[in-house]
Parts: C-alpha cells; sequence; structure tokens
C-alpha cells in the first residue's frame, strides 16, 4: 500500500493515547536507537497533560486511522520560551511522502506563534542524524548547550543543541 498522507491527522494528546504513545516512543528509543531505557524512567510520559500540556505547552498525536504514529511536544520553560521534545515518527511513516514530521513541527510551531512564544530549544543525540539534518532544514540552528536557559529540561542522553528564534523566523515572513 503506498502513502497516502491525507489519512494522517494531527491531535492534541489525549489520556486515551498514553499506551501508544509509551510503546511507540519507547520502542523507537529502544530498539532502533539501543537506548537503555524504559517507560519508568520518562517520568514526563506518565504525566503528559501535567508535565506538558499548560501554559505554551502542549503534546501532540499523529493518527492514521486512530493508531499513534507520531508525537511532539512542547514545554513551557518560561520567559516565552518552549523546550520541543518527544518528536518521534514510527520508521514506516517516515519521509516526505508521508510528510508526518512536517506536520508536527509545523502544528507545534504554529500553537508556539499562537500562545507568544519566542524561542525554541530542543536538545537530541549526535546519534540522530536524519534529526539533525531535519531541525537545520527547518530553520533550527546549533546551539551550545551553555546557551540553553537554566530551566530547559536536560536529558542525559543529550549531546547536541538547538535554537529556533520565532523572531527571526517571522519577520522574513509577510506580515
Amino acid at each position: 500500500m503506498g502513502a497516502d498522507p491525507a489519512r494522517i491527522q494531527l491531535r492534541p494528546f489525549e489520556a486515551r493515547h498514553t499506551a501508544a504513545v509509551g510503546e511507540l516512543i519507547v520502542t523507537i528509543q529502544r530498539e532502533e536507537f539501543g537506548f537503555d531505557i524504559d517507560l519508568e524512567r520518562q517520568p514526563d510520559l506518565s504525566a503528559i497533560p501535567a508535565y506538558y500540556q499548560r501554559g505554551a505547552g502542549n503534546f501532540w498525536v499523529a493518527l492514521d486511522q486512530e493508531q499513534v504514529i507520531g508525537t511532539i511536544a512542547l514545554k513551557d520553560i518560561g520567559q516565552h520560551g518552549v523546550a520541543l521534545r518527544k518528536m518521534f515518527v514510527a520508521a514506516d511513516y517516515r519521509g516526505a511522502a508521508w510528510g508526518v514530521a512536517m506536520k508536527l513541527l509545523h502544528a507545534a510551531l504554529d500553537w508556539a506563534r499562537q500562545h507568544a512564544v519566542r524561542n525554541v530549544f530542543l536538545g537530541t543525540t549526535e546519534k540522530f542524524h536524519a534529526a539533525h539534518r531535519f531541525y537545520e532544514k527547518h530553520g533550527f540552528s546549533q546551539i551550545d548547550k551553555t546557551d540553553l536557559p537554566a530551566s530547559f529540561p536536560f536529558m542525559p542522553v543529550d549531546t547536541r543543541f538547538y535554537l529556533l528564534n520565532l523572531r527571526q523566523t517571522d519577520a522574513s515572513s509577510p506580515p
């Protein structure tokens, strides 16, 4: 069956997505990237509304006929900033033919703009080479860890950091 991006729906996280979100993320982390991690060591995934869905933050799922095939989150870290977290797309749904990652990122950035966010920060690992290219293609610039705000939620595996200044990207867009 060929890719049919029209059937992919983005929705804000609801409690009924909890198990599927955890399974998707942990499976990618462990099986694709070899991280020794489980759901218990990611307490944010069992408290998504309290952790992400507050202030300028939110958490979205990409669905293919109710199957969770992608996730993205923004965590409000104060001072008009958010941390982009938990961006994962199931292997079978990656690539331009599907556009799932791009849809997720655009939804999150549109939300951020609507909530007066100025800076989107993210941390990732050296292993996520495709993610590096994706973020850079979408305007993120690599920054040093010391350039992150004190409120940024560090993950032990993160060794590479990015910033997207929404004021700069919006200045190049028509009013």
